[in-house]
């Protein structure tokens, strides 16, 4: 931002005090007050003759109104009376904040934006001369810049394509920015506020697509089993031991996880065979009891 005009320098303040001491000495040494009235005088003069710019600005030097050139960084001279400065201008990386309330996307939804534009000045002759305020030019500029942006896109767009917004909010900014000697190096979009009912409505509608990709992923499982079971159903129907076997693991394995006894109707025995395969288990048993009898 702009720097205040220095009035006096503490390079100024030191030449003063050093002008005064070597006239008051004179003075002492020859008794004469005209050391001291020239020490004065000389030390004033370089009181507000002498200036002091920080490496990190500039300032544009006037004579008599006209421009001579830039001054700085560093210590610097002027012509008292005669020459004039210009506030000092601040060459490094700077950030403003802009604010967009109640402006309408493409889709008619209110949203609030907050955006951050870095820029630097890259001509100080140009930011003094071509322009009053940059600082205000630059915020004025970037919040309708930013309000025309948010016109152009819809909501979806802003919340998901930020960087795009950003990338398009700098390219007009410099466009415009460039004839006063600054340069926008990029805008980022920090948050979009939207209204509360929408923002509950949106909650909703993400849930119910949620619900919905669920209930479509669990209709393609169904259709993949039942896909398998006729598949299954094919390679039983050719073979009926392996039918059965299956019909006994299934047992099998359901009185092995719930450890309780399972009550299976006659029909379902009768079904799938396992009458004869528990007479013929019966029947071995008992021979081989007979046997080991004689």
């Amino acid at each position: 931002m702009y720097t205040k005009l220095q009035q006096v320098s503490s390079v100024g303040i030191a030449v003063l005090m050093a002008c005064v001491t070597a006239g008051a000495i004179g003075t002492a040494l020859s008794g004469h007050p005209l050391p001291a009235i020239t020490g004065a005088v000389v030390g004033i003069y370089f009181l507000f003759a002498i200036k002091v710019a920080p490496q990190w600005e500039k300032v544009a030097l006037l004579r008599f109104g006209r421009y001579v050139g830039l001054r700085g960084p560093g210590i610097f001279t002027v012509i008292p009376v005669v020459d004039t400065l210009s506030r000092f201008v601040d060459q490094r990386v700077r950030v403003t904040k802009v604010t967009a309330e109640t402006a309408l996307t493409r889709d008619t939804v209110p949203v609030n934006v907050d955006a951050i534009v870095f820029w630097v000045v890259w001509n100080v002759e140009k930011s003094i001369l071509e322009v009053e305020n940059f600082i205000d030019a630059i915020t004025m500029s970037a919040q309708t810049a930013l309000r025309e942006s948010i016109g152009r896109h819809e909501l979806a767009q802003m919340i998901t394509e930020r960087d795009t917004l950003g990338h398009e909010l700098q390219r007009i900014l410099d466009e415009k920015t460039n004839p006063w000697g600054i340069t926008v190096q990029s805008v980022e979009i920090r948050d979009v506020h939207i209204p509360q009912a929408l923002e509950d409505a949106m909650s909703r509608q993400a849930q119910a697509e949620r619900e919905r990709q669920a209930r479509i992923i669990l209709g393609q499982a169904e259709t993949e089993i039942a896909a398998k079971f006729e598949q299954a159903s094919k390679v039983y129907a050719g073979n009926p031991v392996a039918l059965h076997l299956r019909a006994m693991n299934m047992l099998y394995e359901a009185i092995k996880e719930r450890g309780s006894m399972v009550i299976v109707p006659s029909s379902v025995v009768e079904t799938m065979g396992l009458g004869g395969t528990l007479g013929v288990a019966a029947l071995g048993s008992g021979q081989s009891s007979h046997t080991g009898v004689a």
